[in-house]
């Protein structure tokens, strides 16, 4: 049988050893080619060539890092950070002010470029003794300031190329986009180009994203896709292209275990849709939407939820008081928790993390708790419907339940409204209202839409009442509905009675 090295030549690909990477180039790079791999200081440049290295290593290959920027110990304290070490890795030290022939008298060639030749010829005669299978070259910056002018400069790392190219060696150039801008003489005459970005806004921890501009023979996927440095090296968060997937949701119904929710909703939520529950903070929406998260889980499927509003030990503990015990559903592994700060986590991650949920969990059901904290974790509001189109794209495809909350701003009276317009995207939007009767503030639930099949077209009263959700028969006598506080002018034999239940 063949080894794992052996499978990886036989494929005619290199992994680079990067989480989520290969996914993104269909396996990994193609083999004995030059690829660029550019960015500005911090970006990730020299841990990514670390793990690229460290994932030939392991395959059993030959390994060479030539740097003319850092010396043997940084990159060694780099490799310590992350937890590696970097034996087995040959380490060639070659800094401008070691350059073989640095002190002969130059009469005729110009300085720089008898200089840059000769660092070349150095970089080739180690790479004749060492004979590897992977070089990274760090950094193509070093080269610039020896070249000077940029011809000199694109006609050494063209001869440098070809050298690579007839010796079957997978090369990695790194370039930390100083001197010429733009730096096109080496994205010309790469077989690939990688761009490390780095944004830090106003708020929050710094995000980074990386783009494949250009790789011959690869249909890879394309776009920005979120980058996160962690102990243990870069971890790749691929966008999600939900025509990549393919599937086919069986549309099943989906029960809350409430008969008057289930008839409200034509039957109940139905599996691969995704639907939207808007109201006023307090209304009842996250309540509402873990009760089906709670049912399914008892039913002997899995769900995720995702809180960005609030910690997961006080949702637990609200959950718990409204007759929701969810502790022994989490216990059990069928419910998964997790509390999101928008201000560390990517769309990006957040998406990969789902996708983990539902294809490696099983997990049938998603609750993101709200799309206000979902916003905040994007980068720039005008993605927000595209990532957010794909992702339950995606989730549809799978045949996932999918509910997000939407936290509409205000209380009560006209200024009530949604942060964005996304009404369109869900396949199911459930509206909860606050409506006065009888001097009281009371919560009402109507189903506005249902892509599936029919729903009914009234409004009814929602209520948690000894610690159970309850909704009540159709109610017709409102005034004001759309103004957004709908007034109850019916007689109250309809209503519920006054309660000691906790409010929802």
């Amino acid at each position: 049988m063949a080894t794992s090295s052996e499978r990886s030549l036989l494929e005619g690909t290199a992994s680079t050893g990067i989480t989520g990477l290969d996914h993104i180039l269909r396996g990994g790079l193609p083999r004995d080619r030059v690829y660029l791999l550019e960015g500005d200081p911090g970006t990730g440049k020299t841990t990514a060539a670390l793990q690229f290295l460290m994932e030939g290593r392991r395959l059993g290959e030959s390994c060479v890092y030539v740097t003319l920027s850092e010396s043997a110990l940084e990159l060694n304290a780099v490799a310590a950070s992350h937890g590696w070490t970097l034996e087995g890795i040959d380490i060639f030290e070659l800094t401008p002010t070691e350059t073989p022939g640095q002190d002969d008298q130059y009469t005729i060639f110009d300085p720089s470029e008898v200089e840059l030749s000769d660092t070349i010829r150095a970089v080739i005669e180690h790479v004749n003794t060492i004979n590897p299978s992977r070089v990274v070259v760090d950094s193509l910056a070093e080269f610039r300031l020896l070249a000077r002018e940029p011809i000199r400069y694109r006609r050494q790392i063209l001869a440098l190329k070809q050298f690579f190219i007839g010796r079957r060696t997978t090369v990695l150039l790194l370039d930390d986009r100083s001197g010429f801008q733009p730096d096109l003489q080496v994205q010309s005459i790469s077989h690939g180009v990688f761009r490390l970005e780095q944004h830090v806004g106003e708020w929050g921890a710094e995000r980074r994203r990386i783009q494949i501009t250009k790789l011959r023979g690869v249909k890879f996927r394309g776009g920005y896709h979120d980058v996160r440095i962690e102990t243990g090296g870069l971890r790749v968060f691929p966008r999600i292209v939900a025509a990549d997937e393919g599937g086919e949701a069986r549309l099943q119904s989906v029960e809350s275990g409430i008969p008057e929710l289930d008839a409200l909703l034509g039957g109940g939520l139905t599996s691969g849709t995704s639907t939207l529950l808007i109201g006023p903070a307090g209304v009842g929406k996250t309540i509402l939407a873990s009760k089906y998260a709670a049912v399914l889980a008892r039913g002997g499927g899995r769900a995720a939820i995702y809180l960005f509003d609030e910690r997961r030990s006080t949702f637990l503990l609200r959950s718990s008081s409204l007759g929701l015990d969810m502790q022994p559903l989490i216990e059990s592994g069928a419910v998964i928790v997790r509390q999101l700060d928008p201000g560390q986590l990517s769309a990006g991650e957040m998406a990969s993390e789902i996708c983990r949920q539902v294809e490696q969990e099983k997990v049938q059901l998603i609750l993101i708790d709200s799309l206000n904290g979902y916003m905040n974790a994007m980068q720039e509001d005008k993605t927000v419907l595209l990532q957010l189109h794909e992702l339950l794209s995606y989730l549809n495809q799978k045949d996932v339940v999918t509910l997000i909350t939407v936290a509409q701003h205000g209380l009560v009276g006209e200024a009530v409204a949604s942060p964005l317009d996304i009404s369109y995207l869900a396949d199911t939007v459930v509206l909860l209202r606050y409506f006065e009767a009888g001097g009281s503030v009371r919560k009402a639930i109507s189903v506005l839409k249902k892509r599936t099949g029919p729903h009914e077209d009234v409004i009814r009263e929602f209520k948690i009442r000894d610690n159970h959700l309850e909704v009540g028969e159709p109610l017709s006598a409102f005034r004001g509905v759309l103004t957004g506080v709908p007034e109850y002018i019916g007689d109250s034999d309809g209503l519920f009675g006054v309660g000691s239940g906790p409010a929802a």
